[in-house]
């Protein structure tokens, strides 16, 4: 089982820049759009950015912002196409921000055009050769191309950029299991457990690699606790 990417937040959203946009937009627009704490539903924090671009109150970088929190709004509801559009505005407006290639990969790889996804991780690892969430992104899709072996790589670069990674941990857990190597699957699927105790689907496929390899009273056990902690799992 894989998990969907998450997107990365905007680093602006807490900048001086932002807060300051509220005097010359309107606070209403803004919060809808910023969405702090999820406050909002999505279709209001669309509303909020499309205002808040629309105001023309800002351009260039000052309003990148506002495409950034719109296209994760969409991506939150599987409209990538149009989450595609708004990280390419950021990136017209802001070339050298790596997290709006990280965004805009996402959503290509959930629309199945795994090159360009690649091709997005790519630039962003040029810009901040230090982007653990852009190798373990990058992971998954060589893993959805069934090049595990250069899956796990990434994945190996995240973990050592950041070593509390519970998701990198789980994915190259799903790269080793995909290689039959349930030994390793299996730790990795425990670390992801110690650091975050409440991860569901690391539970679940910790069962099912347990019973691969014969444990079936150690995987029937794992996938109960799975089940309690995100009923109707599978």
């Amino acid at each position: 089982m894989k998990e969907a990417h998450a997107v990365l937040q905007v680093a602006a959203v807490i900048s001086l820049t932002v807060l300051t946009l509220s005097s010359a937009i309107g606070q209403s627009a803004v919060d809808r759009c910023v969405n702090e704490g999820k406050a909002f539903s999505g279709e209001v924090q669309i509303d909020g950015c499309t205002e808040a671009i629309r105001s023309g109150k800002r351009s260039g970088k000052d309003v990148s912002w506002a495409y950034s929190d719109r296209g994760i709004a969409y991506y939150n509801k599987g409209d990538y196409d149009r989450a595609i559009d708004d990280f390419s505005q950021v990136i017209e407006l802001n070339p050298n921000y790596a997290k709006a290639y990280i965004n805009r990969g996402n959503a290509y790889d959930n629309k199945g055009d795994r090159d360009r996804a690649i091709a997005d991780y790519n630039k962003a690892i040029e810009l901040n050769p230090n982007s653990a969430a852009a190798y373990k992104n990058r992971g998954e899709v060589y893993g959805n191309k069934g090049d595990h072996d250069r899956a796990i790589a990434d994945y190996n670069k995240a973990i050592e950029l950041d070593p509390k990674y519970a998701a990198a941990y789980y994915d190259r857990g799903i790269a080793y299991k995909d290689k039959k190597d349930y030994d390793r699957a299996i730790a990795d699927y425990s670390k992801a457990i110690e650091l975050n105790p409440n991860y569901a689907t690391a539970y679940y496929n910790r069962g099912l690699a347990k019973k691969a390899i014969g444990d079936t009273a150690g995987g029937d056990a794992d996938i109960a606790r799975a089940k309690q902690l995100r009923p109707g799992i599978k």
